[in-house]
């Protein structure tokens, strides 16, 4: 895992950029800030534009940044992302997040999740306990690719740590880290399997169905590349017993070969979504304010991707 701790300094930096573009930027608007945060991004301190830039050279799997200027007086944990949108809570995080982020890739968002919203919000939900999504707490989050329904999913996952008393760990597994076996291997790496959106995306409308079909495995095959969510992946065909039991193999290496961090306030990770799958660790939600709570967004390396897939040139994919 990649590391890099800013130092007083360089926080500082950072807080003096943030708090100008604050009182610059009224209303707040995340679309409308993204449009323009790569440039502002070239204004963050040397070492962290040097950093994220090896990270994207190098497809580091991992990286986290540590030391980022944090707010003391930061609002109660909403209980559940609804309220939080509804209130704006943590907007001054929420532009770090993106004015960091812009230095590694292009921030982009989803119509059918947390209502098309650029930067998303982690945090426990009355009801959604052990759902299969984000606002989950005492079921575990299974280990998956984000968004892995689609082809413009995204290259990163960033997540920026605002609360996590209770020291909940994210849990990773590495591509590179799975020993499979030659005959899964070849399996895996049909396009055999069907990907079927989560439930955090939702649609109001009669669109047609979303799901897309393809690989479990691809790229390169010294630093292969991954496309799988536990929950939500089935074989095309009917009976494809073959297929159904590389996935089973597949899955029990991926449990053996599982890593955790703990994410502290004030850490944002960059989790490259090609190379890794992350997950959540279960804990028991207070719903008292200090819940676990992150800021998240998605990052592509070249949004020309979707414009091209959707036909319309926007941050925010349908």
């Amino acid at each position: 895992m990649s590391r890099l701790l800013l130092d007083e300094r360089e926080s500082q930096l950072i807080e003096t950029l943030v708090s100008d573009l604050i009182r610059a930027d009224e209303p707040w608007d995340p679309v409308r800030f993204a449009d323009r945060a790569v440039l502002l991004a070239q204004e963050l301190p040397v070492r962290l534009r040097q950093f994220l830039a090896e990270v994207r050279a190098n497809e580091e799997e991992v990286a986290v940044v540590s030391g980022l200027p944090m707010d003391p007086e930061l609002v109660p944990t909403p209980i559940g992302w609804e309220l939080a949108a509804k209130t704006g809570a943590a907007q001054r995080e929420e532009l770090l997040l993106l004015l960091c982020g812009s230095a590694l890739g292009e921030p982009f968002a989803w119509s059918d999740q947390q209502d098309g919203r650029l930067v998303h919000d982690v945090c426990p939900s009355p009801g959604m306990e052990q759902s299969a999504t984000s606002a989950s707490s005492t079921g575990a989050l299974s280990l998956h690719t984000e968004d892995a329904h689609h082809s413009c999913r995204g290259d990163y996952v960033a997540l920026l740590c605002l609360r996590n008393p209770d020291a909940v760990s994210t849990t990773f597994v590495r591509a590179r880290s799975l020993s499979i076996p030659d005959k899964e291997r070849l399996v895996l790496s049909a396009d055999r399997y069907r990907f079927d959106p989560d439930h955090s995306h939702v649609r109001l409308d009669s669109s047609p169905d979303s799901a897309e079909s393809g690989a479990i495995l691809f790229g390169p095959e010294d630093r292969p590349y991954l496309r799988i969510d536990l929950d939500m992946i089935a074989p095309v065909a009917v009976m494809d017993e073959e297929a159904d039991a590389a996935v089973h193999k597949l899955t029990e290496l991926l449990h053996g070969q599982c890593e955790r961090f703990v994410l502290a306030p004030g850490e944002l990770v960059f989790v490259d979504n090609y190379r890794v799958v992350h997950g959540r660790d279960s804990y028991v939600p207070r719903y008292d304010g200090l819940d676990r709570w992150l800021k998240r967004t998605n990052l592509s390396r070249d949004l020309r991707r979707a414009f091209i897939r959707t036909g319309a040139r926007s941050r925010i994919v349908t």
